[in-house]
């Protein structure tokens, strides 16, 4: 059993109450949009952690991370990337990358919109775990923390830190 705090979105700006959230997790993921290498640094002493970049992210941040990261938890194929879209609008450049091989779980981020959603074109679960920073449109600061135990993906919580 694997426990994952993931965020999005920080925009150069972690909450303690991030880490807080996440004090039980195994392994922090970040879908891009970090904003800092202090960010990331923070979060990668904190906890084991996988990021992407995302298209506001810097040359220094672009410079350590890849813009898509496929890999394996227990039994789940991942692939994150920031921008991916999600079931039925997904950005045509990821098609291929489905096609490969079909991840179970793919996570994005970008929209500062928390979206969950099940794919039944592709099989796979969708997330977007919203924007954890306070830079952009979005009304409140959210992240998600779940468990991967084998194939399955479950006890999904929405955390919610704050209206703006």
């Amino acid at each position: 059993m694997t426990r994952i705090g993931l965020l999005s979105d920080t925009h150069g700006y972690l909450d303690k109450r991030v880490l807080e959230h996440f004090a039980d997790v195994d392994e922090i993921w970040h879908a891009g949009d970090i904003g800092s290498m202090e960010v990331l640094q923070q979060l990668r002493e904190y906890k084991p952690t996988r990021a992407v970049y995302g298209n506001m992210d810097s040359g220094d941040v672009r410079y350590s991370l890849s813009e898509f990261y496929r890999f394996r938890v227990e039994e789940v194929d991942v692939l994150m990337t920031h921008i991916g879209g999600y079931p039925g609008k997904y950005n045509p450049w990821l098609l291929p990358m489905f096609k490969k091989e079909t991840p179970l779980l793919f996570v994005c981020g970008h929209s500062h919109i928390l979206k969950v959603q099940y794919d039944s074109t592709w099989q796979m679960l969708t997330m977007n775990p919203g924007a954890a920073g306070k830079q952009g449109w979005q009304v409140v600061q959210t992240l998600l923390r779940f468990v991967i135990d084998g194939d399955k993906i479950k006890d999904l919580e929405v955390i919610e830190l704050e209206k703006r």
